[in-house]
């Protein structure tokens, strides 16, 4: 019974999340099921049970032994699951019996995944436990602004922002650039407005054009933002009229002047050093948002996409990553990364007949390639396993 999985979750993995406390007793104190073992996918019962904050089960798990730092395959534990979904009453109870505040995985602190989907109850549990708000994987402050991005409302974000400045963050941190940079980017008026009387400097540039806030603001012709920003910005030699006009009309005149190509070249390189820097340090949201502007620069540049591909899957962002690495593969279709890209993304949405398609598509560029014949023997693999399963649960006449 405790090898049965069904998409990568056990018996006792599914009591838990759907809150079964009799179930898991029975599997625990009956069947003699190991309270730490996990799933196909390394994922506890207690992880389970704290993703949809069962909080009967989670004190049953604790009470008779569960682990709270047990990681699963990915790197995360039972706290960043209850961070993630905002179950602060898990997340103080895991605490108190011992889970790690500060412990971390690709996706950062618990911290960092409760400010990025603004999640501020948790944040309170976890700042009153002492979180460290410096700089691990980025900052939690660039987390709970990059929330934005993805959809999280500005309004959400602030909150998030007003608890980690309170508990001592650092506004002008950068990693790699400043919460003021970010939001001037994103054009967020109300988080400008309070990291300014926070004492956000606007004197620190982005980290790889070496714009100004300011000149962020004005290339995307907002003039609300000149505005808010001018009054503590020290003049730019380059712009003669340091007006709110001038500022406006100075980043309008660059973009109706013909590109430099050359100089094109050298920033796309720039931004691409700094991708690849930033994948070394495992902060696969910064890496990104470097290969999406060197994207901007060069469309046509498919190492690009295949680098962006790979950090959306680090993210989970998985749609994202099948949408680069299929334009990687319009782009350069002699190319084997393109496809070993699309392969893992359907692998990962369990498309396992049209991974094993793009797969062999890719070996048939390159015969040898050990790399892709592995992933093309484990996508068969599941293929099979899928089929026998789906063959199993089928309901009888």
């Amino acid at each position: 019974l405790a090898d049965v999985s069904i998409q990568g979750v056990g018996p006792f993995q599914a009591a838990a999340r759907l809150g079964k406390v009799d179930v898991c007793r029975c599997l625990v104190e009956e069947l003699g099921f190991d309270i730490n073992a996990g799933s196909k996918i390394g994922v506890t019962a207690l992880a389970a049970a704290a993703l949809d904050g069962k909080m009967a089960v989670v004190r049953y798990l604790l009470d008779n032994g569960a682990d709270p730092n047990k990681k699963d395959d990915a790197g995360s534990v039972p706290l960043h699951c209850a961070a993630k979904f905002g179950h602060h009453e898990a997340a103080r109870l895991l605490l108190s019996r011992g889970a790690s505040v500060d412990i971390a995985y690709f996706h950062g602190t618990p911290l960092h995944i409760a400010a990025y989907y603004g999640k501020a109850s948790v944040m309170k549990v976890l700042l009153e436990h002492h979180a460290d708000v410096s700089e691990v994987l980025g900052t939690p402050l660039i987390a709970a602004l990059s929330g934005t991005s993805e959809g999280l409302p500005e309004s959400i974000s602030l909150k998030c922002v007003k608890l980690l400045v309170e508990a001592g963050a650092d506004v002008n941190s950068t990693n790699p650039d400043t919460a003021l940079v970010v939001v001037t980017t994103y054009g967020l008026t109300d988080c400008i407005k309070y990291l300014l009387k926070a004492g956000a400097d606007p004197n620190i540039p982005n980290s790889h054009c070496g714009a100004m806030p300011i000149q962020i603001a004005a290339s995307c012709g907002r003039r609300k933002h000149v505005e808010l920003l001018f009054p503590l910005t020290s003049p730019i030699r380059t712009i003669s009229n340091w007006t709110v006009d001038g500022i406006l009309a100075n980043a309008k005149s660059k973009h109706s002047k013909p590109r430099d190509e050359e100089d094109d070249g050298n920033t796309k390189i720039q931004l691409k050093l700094c991708g690849e820097e930033a994948v070394k340090r495992k902060d696969y949201r910064g890496a990104s948002m470097f290969y999406t502007e060197a994207i901007e620069l060069d469309p046509t540049d498919a190492t690009l996409y295949s680098n962006r591909s790979l950090c959306h899957m680090q993210m989970t962002e998985v749609d994202m990553a099948l949408l680069d690495a299929n334009t990687c593969i319009e782009l350069r279709p002699e190319w084997l990364k393109g496809y070993y890209r699309k392969g893992v993304a359907l692998m990962f949405l369990k498309e396992y007949k049209e991974a094993c398609d793009v797969f062999m598509a890719g070996l048939k560029l390159d015969p040898g390639n050990a790399e892709m014949e592995k992933a093309l023997r484990e996508a068969v693999e599941a293929m099979k396993k899928d089929h026998f399963a789906r063959k199993s649960f089928k309901p009888s006449d």
